[in-house]
């Protein structure tokens, strides 16, 4: 642009004097219309690279908000990730609680049932048997050690019997009790109206033994009676019906702290 202003100065000044010849004065005309294109071509390009300027800086303030929102979204599932983890650990935690109960459970079970056997071993397996059962104990009574038949008073080697297994529950107060009476398919004919009766008078005798005879904790026990609808035997036979006339007296260590723990969110 300096050039071109100080040709046209020149030329302006040989017009004026007269003394610059015609040829000279085309051929400065004629670089001055050069100049002038390439002015117009470099203001173009200017012009252009300036657009070019402003997309790019458009595209790095799209990419620098693209970034933010990356960054943002990184947060977020930062902060989920660490929630995530925090649930986690706090489940493992309650696993890891219910599985030493469970393992509380299982021992303390164990540990009943073996002073159970030892408390009734004197009295044969065709009388009673001790059995641990999903985290249970199984004390089951045979009717020929605890009625007389078609009887739902209990005879004095049942009162026997019944007094040392009083004796270890008074010893484990924190044990759940539940006396469930038992019949076979023989329908009764005298004294009760059927084996339902049966079954349930049978059960409350057993808990007022061991309640008003032995002091064990009322609370602590519960009876029902099943009648012939729980056999461990087929009715079929004569010593399948001896097994089903029976009472289990299942003992299950109090599970207060597991229950809550299940129930807990």
């Amino acid at each position: 642009m300096k050039n071109y202003f100080l040709l046209f100065i020149g030329t302006l000044l040989l017009f004026a004097t007269g003394c610059v010849p015609k040829r000279q004065l085309i051929a400065s005309q004629s670089e001055v219309s050069r100049l002038q294109d390439d002015s117009m071509s470099m203001a173009n390009h200017i012009s252009n690279l300036q657009e070019k300027i402003a997309g790019l800086q458009n595209d790095i303030s799209n990419l620098n908000g693209q970034v933010s929102n990356l960054s943002r979204a990184n947060g977020e599932k930062d902060s989920q990730l660490s929630n995530s983890q925090q649930v986690l650990a706090r489940q493992q935690a309650r696993l890891q609680h219910l599985q030493a109960l469970l393992d509380e459970q299982k021992r303390k079970s164990e540990e009943i049932r073996k002073k159970m056997a030892d408390a009734l071993s004197g009295f044969n397996s065709s009388e009673l048997t001790v059995t641990q059962k999903n985290g249970k104990v199984y004390v089951s009574m045979q009717e020929n050690l605890l009625f007389p038949s078609g009887s739902a008073v209990v005879n004095p080697k049942g009162v026997d019997a019944l007094s040392k297994l009083a004796a270890v529950l008074n010893l484990n107060p924190d044990i759940q009790i539940d006396v469930e009476g038992h019949t076979d398919s023989v329908p009764i004919k005298i004294k009760f109206q059927d084996n339902w009766d049966l079954s349930t008078a049978r059960a409350n005798a057993i808990v007022r033994v061991l309640v008003y005879k032995y002091n064990v904790s009322p609370q602590s026990v519960i009876a029902s009676g099943h009648s012939e609808y729980d056999p461990v035997a087929p009715n079929s036979t004569s010593e399948g019906r001896a097994l089903n006339r029976r009472t289990d007296i299942i003992l299950s260590p109090k599970l207060d702290e597991l229950y809550k723990l299940i129930s807990s969110e």
